[in-house]
């Protein structure tokens, strides 16, 4: 995943955003994530990799919060949902029902 792809896609919150949070904000708790934009507030997907990135960030390693490809990620996001994982808030990224 490249920092402008996003992790959070119901909020539409990229890597990048995510990263410069941790760094700038320190949270003590990966709940706190959610005050960047919102992230895994939405579907609920995206919440491991949330922990992933902040388990990293404390230990400050980032190569341990590595991520899927972007395509992978959103496809493997659908199946999720479409399991029914979670619902969609409106005006999230659409899941690919090819």
């Amino acid at each position: 995943m490249h920092p402008h792809d996003e992790v959070c896609l119901c909020f539409h919150v990229t890597q990048r955003k995510l990263a410069n949070f941790l760094r700038i904000e320190n949270p003590k708790r990966v709940g706190q994530m959610a005050d960047c934009f919102g992230a895994g507030t939405g579907c609920g997907w995206c919440r491991p990799f949330l922990e992933r990135m902040f388990r990293a960030a404390m230990a400050d390693d980032p190569e341990a919060a590595e991520l899927p490809a972007a395509e992978q990620y959103a496809r493997l996001r659908g199946d999720y949902v479409r399991e029914g994982g979670g619902t969609l808030p409106p005006g999230a990224t659409p899941v690919d029902t090819s």
